[in-house]
Formats: structure tokens, C-alpha cells, sequence
């Protein structure tokens, strides 16, 4: 019996799964406000009442797939953050991940960059939670570091947002230029660094 009912659990959690990627990738040519559930499950090949049983609604659907796509970053951002090296370094690290992160998925990252301003509330709002958490995540790491010494947790929480919504506006830059020769993202590299830089060099100016 227990096998039986492992077994179902496998199935249902798998077409879970191709639900959210056939969902992925019709959000490649639309927004999620306009996604129809039919439309998801005709890619997958399983009936309209099957979405049901895995979703509420494609803002439910839309909430599991932020979630998942940034959900998984966290442990990536941790490592980056607790990486030992000065500002410079960490910055080429930092730019060099996004590049790598948005050639390997460039439809989660559209669909991030596209509902982030989105008519769907529940997905704003998974999205707004999302990035809090990281700018509280490198707040804490930058708590660590020497050049935020005598720093308020509220000045910290400040630098914290300017890096993530930076990281953002890079992936979004790298996105753009995916298919553009490579001196258009050798550019992006270069721009996406120096504006981690200026904000850099600010933090270490900011008691002046």
C-alpha cells in the first residue's frame, strides 16, 4: 500500500513539475496575466481539472515559480557573500554569476524581470518577499566586513537593497544582450562592475 501511494505521490509531484515548466516557457512570449491554465495544460497533455489538484489559480502557479526560481539562489548568494577576497574580487565574482546564471536560464530570468512590475499581485508580492530576504541575507554578511564597522543595521540594510536591485538591473542587462556579439556584454560586464564599484567605494566613505 505504501509503496502504491509513493508511487502516486511520485506521479503527482512530476506533473507538478511540468506544469510549472510549460508554464516557464509560455511565459517566454507573454505575461502571466494573460497565461490561460488551458493553455498549460494542453503543453503538458493532462486535462484543465487536472491543474487543480497541484494549483488554486496561475497566480497560485505563478507564486510556486518564483519560489522556486529564486528560492534556489539563496545557498548561491551565501557562498558568494562569505567568500573571502576584497571588494574588487567579490564584485568580478558577483558579475561573472549572474552572466553564468542568466546563459543557463534566461527564461526564469525573464519571467522575474517581467512580473516583478506585474498586474498579478500574489506573484508581486512572492517577488518583493523573495528580494527582502536576500537584502537581509547580505545585510548580515555585510555586518561581518570591516568597511561597515560603526554602520547602523538600518545603513547596512540600505546597502544591502543597493546591491541586490543592482544585481537585478544586471541580469536584466545580460538578458538583453544574450544574442548580441560578444563586445555588447563584454560592455555590461564592464558597466555592471563599475556601478558596484561606485556604490563600493561610497560604503567606504559613508561615516566621512
Amino acid at each position: 500500500m505504501s509503496h502504491t501511494l509513493g508511487i502516486r505521490q511520485a506521479q503527482k509531484q512530476r506533473t507538478r513539475q511540468a506544469l510549472m515548466d510549460a508554464a516557464l516557457g509560455l511565459l517566454e512570449e507573454q505575461s502571466l496575466s494573460s497565461l490561460g491554465l488551458r493553455e498549460v495544460t494542453r503543453a503538458v497533455g493532462v486535462a484543465p481539472t487536472a491543474f487543480y489538484r497541484h494549483f488554486r489559480s496561475t497566480a497560485d502557479l505563478g507564486v510556486a515559480l518564483v519560489e522556486e526560481v529564486l528560492g534556489s539562489l539563496h545557498p548561491v548568494l551565501g557562498d558568494l557573500m562569505a567568500a573571502v577576497g576584497d571588494s574588487d574580487e567579490l564584485i568580478e565574482r558577483a558579475v561573472d554569476l549572474i552572466a553564468r546564471h542568466v546563459d543557463a536560464y534566461p527564461a526564469h530570468v525573464r519571467f522575474i524581470a517581467r512580473e516583478r512590475h506585474s498586474g498579478v499581485q500574489p506573484v508581486r508580492d512572492a517577488i518583493q518577499g523573495q528580494l527582502l530576504r536576500f537584502t537581509e541575507e547580505v545585510r548580515a554578511e555585510l555586518a561581518k566586513r570591516p568597511e561597515t564597522d560603526g554602520w547602523t543595521d538600518d545603513d547596512r540594510l540600505m546597502l544591502a537593497g543597493l546591491y541586490v536591485d543592482q544585481m537585478l538591473v544586471t541580469a536584466s542587462l545580460f538578458l538583453e544582450a544574450r544574442n548580441e556579439p560578444d563586445e555588447e556584454r563584454l560592455r555590461v560586464t564592464r558597466l555592471a562592475s563599475r556601478r558596484m564599484r561606485l556604490i563600493s567605494i561610497g560604503c567606504r566613505h559613508w561615516l566621512d
